[in-house]
């Protein structure tokens, strides 16, 4: 479903499971946004306050405090993860010191529906990019058997642009992945984690491997893991480099062996997935948090943040700053702040600020006006038409020629499109060249139309949403704030020639 406002005037459609956002800015241009929706039956909102059968359940609305604005800078105490910056010992001997394993047995023996509802309280949502309820995808899994194994597999394959949080997460704190696909795996009823992990990220996958051994030498997974009287196994799957491969259902297709290309849904890989069987696929730190959100409670998750934007987040900050860093902090913080407080500000100053990539590569640039007063969770970004993404910020100054920098970041996406749906691989193509001839100085007028109508031909044609979040950048340039700039370009190439036939 998408909506479409122009002059006052609103059309909504439906495509499916997707939904297309096209709303204005604050100064009346438009800019798009794309939005993964499911119809959810009543039965598994669990989330919002249903009573699942013989037990009682919280919400996270519950333990959020009601009226809270922003998000403010998170007290060290309240810090999941503690080794973020590799000081300290990343093997089970320093996991232990930490806090990780603390009473993992007890949290596996309250059973699956303990830790789904703990969840579900916490209010946590995918930290990949799409921001789905976490408790209601795992509860799809909580259903009677069918005689098929379960599987639950960690993306940890993070090829997007600006984004490196996981790979902190895998080479320095690995116990604490670990001992999250156990307590997810236990509240699925899966038998085994597969985690998924890029190809060029070579020291992670030895660090979480040697993890992954020290805990079957300890007792910690594998047959009666912990002591609990739960079976669970952990591998390690290395990626071949593809961009692609991020996406959930080109992700199975590359551990079975075969091409990584997206398939087509349904069915759902919560009903075939992985070698044909039930499978949730979850990102690396979704995962990590949960044995925290289970030792301190949901209701402790869930104190932090916005309502319906709920806990602790790992930021990547990179660009023009000072201090490129990746931290830890209270969703729904300002934008702003968190720049000057933790990446030391931008680079010529705040005044220099041109725009933000606030969730990754493929989500909407938006300007300094908005940059001034946006928080950084899920609801405020949609409102200001751009996403949360992966919470990775890529800050560009004045000095940057936005043109230039969008066109460098479509050509990334034009060599990693897998080529199997035709509008993705020949459109972004097209896109690029059209792109190209702006960066050159060689564009003509009717060449910025031509761009914004190949956008319209590329999206929702695609089996996966690659072209779908691509589109917006060649838009946010084509009909927002830049196309003054497009505008004196093809000027300038007109005059330079007459008659450029």
């Amino acid at each position: 479903m998408y909506i479409e406002k122009m002059s006052g005037r609103s059309r909504v459609m439906q495509y499916g499971a997707r939904r297309q956002l096209l709303l204005p800015l604050a100064d009346g241009k438009m800019a798009g946004a794309i939005v993964r929706c499911f119809l959810i039956p009543k039965r598994h909102l669990g989330l919002f306050g249903a009573t699942l059968n013989n037990q009682s359940h919280r919400t996270f609305a519950d333990a959020a405090p009601e009226g809270k604005k922003c998000g403010s800078p998170l007290a060290d105490a309240d810090r999941i993860f503690t080794n973020l910056y590799g000081r300290h010992d990343w093997r089970l001997k320093g996991a232990l010191q930490r806090g990780d394993w603390y009473k993992t047995k007890e949290i596996i023996e309250k059973g699956a529906d303990w830790i789904i509802n703990e969840i579900k309280v916490s209010g946590l949502r995918g930290r990949g990019g799409a921001g789905f309820p976490s408790g209601m995808k795992w509860s799809f899994m909580n259903k009677p058997s069918d005689g098929r194994p379960k599987y639950l597999v960690v993306n940890g394959d993070e090829g997007e642009p600006g984004t490196c949080k996981d790979r902190e997460i895998l080479r320095h704190d690995p116990h604490k992945l670990v001992e999250g696909c156990l307590i997810a795996g236990r509240a699925m009823g899966a038998c085994a984690a597969y985690i998924y992990i890029r190809g060029e990220f070579y020291n992670e996958a030895s660090n979480m491997q040697v993890a992954i051994a020290e805990a079957y030498q300890a007792g910690l997974i594998g047959k009666n893991a912990c002591n609990s009287g739960y079976d669970f196994d952990i591998f390690v799957q290395r990626g071949a480099g593809a961009y692609i491969c991020g996406e959930e259902t080109a992700l199975i297709e590359s551990i079975e062996g075969k091409q990584g290309k997206p398939r087509l849904k349904p069915p759902f890989p919560a009903d075939v997935g992985l070698f044909g069987c039930p499978t949730t696929v979850t990102n690396v730190e979704t995962v990590a948090v949960a044995p925290t959100i289970c030792r301190r409670g949901g209701t402790w998750f869930a104190s932090f943040g916005r309502p319906r934007n709920h806990g602790t987040k790992l930021f990547n900050i990179s660009g023009h700053v000072n201090n490129p860093c990746t931290v830890e902090e209270e969703m729904s913080i300002p934008l702003k702040e968190l720049i000057e407080r933790h990446a030391g500000g931008v680079i010529g100053g705040w005044d220099n600020l041109l725009g933000v990539i606030p969730g990754g590569s493929s989500t909407p640039v938006i300007p300094k006006s908005v940059c001034d007063t946006v928080l950084l969770d899920f609801d405020d970004l949609i409102r200001v038409q751009s996403s949360f993404g992966t919470a990775a910020v890529i800050v560009m100054n004045k000095q940057t020629d936005i043109i230039k920098a969008i066109t460098r970041l479509i050509s990334f996406y034009q060599h990693e499109s897998c080529g199997q749906c035709t509008p993705c691989r020949e459109g972004i193509s097209w896109m690029y060249k059209i792109l190209r001839r702006f960066v050159d100085g060689n564009a003509e007028e009717h060449e910025i139309d031509m761009l914004w109508e190949l956008t319209k031909q590329i999206e929702l044609h695609t089996i996966c949403a690659l072209a779908d979040g691509k589109i917006v950048k060649p838009r946010v340039i084509n009909v927002s704030v830049h196309k003054m700039k497009i505008d004196a370009i093809v000027e300038s190439f007109l005059c330079n020639n007459p008659d450029p036939r």
